[in-house]
Order: structure tokens, then C-alpha cells, then sequence
């Protein structure tokens, strides 16, 4: 076939070579353009952590990777201050990580505003968790809006559930976070456990759409029978078959406790455990807590390393 006689007004044919190439890894190009650039018919997409991908059902977008920001419930995030933490969730969203994942219980609930100011809100996903079952379920909502200075918060979480009867216990807590969707006051719903039973009845659950688990392949600070705060391993066999059931139900899946709870300080590891997060297509996300620019860009590196190898 042969080239094109006319090209667009303003466009020679070195631009339009240098166009093309640049959509190679999205667009079919044409065979002459192929030929000219060596690029491969069929391009092989390449994965990375920072990705935007799809929450299961929910249809929101996030990155791959989040910025955790409850290490030591935000001890650690906001040891060096409030403008090293803004100055390292701006970092983080220069890198592509546009997850930001908080709970009101955290010292960082309260800079998350100023964290993301002067950032494309549409761009953003913040994920936050309630506390407890407060006497007025939509006032505490509407102060999350408030305090991220917000219209919305992308997804909400029911946080720390251990009992196998949460779903029970918690059901005015439930029904509160549904209104605030009707009212659109949040995307998406959901619930982080610390429990088998408790996970167990999450899944079981209709009401559910976003679930944030505790997985990492050495089992460390992952659900057992019994509510585990403590470094205690367990079997992750469990965990991972309600993932499964999770994904076939169409739930978000997010990934925490990748890096044990930061107590793998071991660089082996931090890879084992990411590679194993990385080889499970039900898990859309990951989440890890940061506390400095290095952490951030180790994250990416090994979650790109493991997903060219997947």
C-alpha cells in the first residue's frame, strides 16, 4: 500500500511519523506508518503501577498503586509535618499514583484538603472509613466532605470490622452510607476487615461494592478465625478464595497489608509480596503507606518489575 499523497494542513510527513509513534501503543496504525517506524502490528500493552483501573463493578477509575496514609494511623505520614506530607502526596501524583486512601481515625484525616489543593479533583480517588456507628451516620459523611473540601468522597469504607454479625450490628451504619449515595455524597460503598468471619460476612453481603482486604503471601497481619491486630501469621489460602468470590461478584478489590503492616524490612520480602499481589487478576488495586519519596519510587519499580512477568 502506499503512502498517503495528502496529509493534514500543518502536518509534514516527519511530524505525522512522530505522531503516530507516540499512539502506537493505543491505535492500529496504518501498514506504511508501520513500516516506516518498525512498530509491531500488534503491540504488546504493557502494565504498570500506575495504571488507571477499574474498581470491579463500581465503573470508577483509580491507579493501581494508592498512597497509603495510615501507617501507624498516620504517625508516620505526618512526623515530618504538614507541608512534607502535602509536598509528598504531590510527589506521588507526579508518579502517576492518584489513590489516596484515609480514615478519619488517621492523623492525616485532617490534611488531606491541603494535600490535594491545586490537584484535578476528577483525577483523584480518595478513599476514606468511618469509625464506629455514630448517633448521626450522615453528619459524620457530610464532615468527610467537609474536611476533604470536597463534593464527594469516591469510596467510603465501614472500617475495621472483625465480627462475623457486622453486617447485623452495623446495618443503621449501612443504611446511612446508602442514602449518602443516593444523595451522591459518595461513589461507592464498602468495608475493611480484620477478620475471617467478618470477611466472610462482607462478601456475603449485597450491599457491599468495595472491599479492602489484608493479603500478602507471608500472612502477616492477614484475617484469621479470630479478630488480629497483632503480627500473628495466618494461612492466606481463606483470604484469597473469598477474593475470588469478591471478583465473581463483581466487588472492588483493593489490596492493604502488602508490606506486612510495614514490618518487611526485609527488600525480599516487600518484592515477594508484590509480586504475589500482582499475579492475582481479582485484586483491581494495592494500597501501601508511605512515608518518603524513596518508598514511593521502590513501589513503582517492583510493581512494574512483577507485572512484565506476569
Amino acid at each position: 500500500m502506499k503512502p498517503p499523497q495528502h496529509l493534514p494542513d500543518g502536518l509534514n510527513r516527519r511530524q505525522f511519523l512522530k505522531t503516530s509513534t507516540a499512539l502506537a501503543g493505543t491505535v492500529l496504525l496504518s501498514p506504511w506508518v508501520l513500516a516506516e517506524t518498525g512498530v509491531a502490528a500488534n503491540p504488546t500493552v504493557v502494565r504498570t503501577a500506575t495504571d488507571q483501573v477499574t474498581l470491579g463493578k463500581t465503573g470508577i477509575k483509580l491507579s493501581r498503586l494508592g498512597f497509603g496514609t495510615g501507617s501507624d494511623n498516620g504517625y508516620i505520614q505526618t512526623a515530618e509535618g504538614k507541608n512534607a506530607f502535602v509536598n509528598l502526596i504531590h510527589y506521588a501524583y507526579d508518579r502517576g499514583i492518584t489513590y489516596i486512601d484515609t480514615a478519619e481515625s488517621y492523623q492525616t484525616f485532617g490534611l488531606i484538603a491541603d494535600a490535594i489543593k491545586g490537584l484535578p479533583r476528577e483525577k483523584l480517588f480518595i478513599q476514606s472509613k468511618v469509625d464506629g456507628r455514630p448517633a448521626d451516620v450522615l453528619a459524620v459523611i457530610d464532615q468527610h466532605r467537609k474536611t476533604f473540601n470536597t463534593d464527594y468522597v469516591d469510596s467510603l469504607l465501614v472500617h475495621c470490622m472483625t465480627s462475623g454479625q457486622w453486617t447485623d450490628n452495623w446495618k443503621r451504619v449501612m443504611d446511612a452510607f446508602s442514602e449518602a449515595q443516593q444523595r451522591k455524597w459518595i461513589r461507592a460503598k464498602g468495608v475493611s476487615c480484620h477478620s475471617l468471619p467478618a470477611l466472610r460476612a462482607a462478601v456475603a453481603s449485597d450491599w457491599t461494592e468495595v472491599h479492602l482486604v489484608r493479603v500478602n503471601p507471608q500472612g502477616a497481619y492477614t484475617d484469621g478465625d479470630t479478630g488480629s491486630w497483632g503480627s500473628r501469621r495466618h494461612d492466606i489460602a481463606p483470604v484469597m478464595q473469598q477474593i475470588k468470590t469478591m471478583h465473581a461478584k463483581g466487588r472492588g478489590v483493593i489490596g492493604m497489608k502488602i508490606c506486612g503492616n510495614g514490618t518487611f524490612t526485609s527488600p525480599a520480602d516487600r518484592d515477594k509480596s508484590i509480586r504475589f499481589a500482582m499475579s492475582q487478576p481479582e485484586i483491581d488495586a494495592v494500597v501501601i503507606g508511605f512515608k518518603n519519596r524513596q518508598e514511593i519510587d521502590e513501589a513503582i519499580e517492583r510493581i512494574n518489575r512483577a507485572l512484565k512477568e506476569v
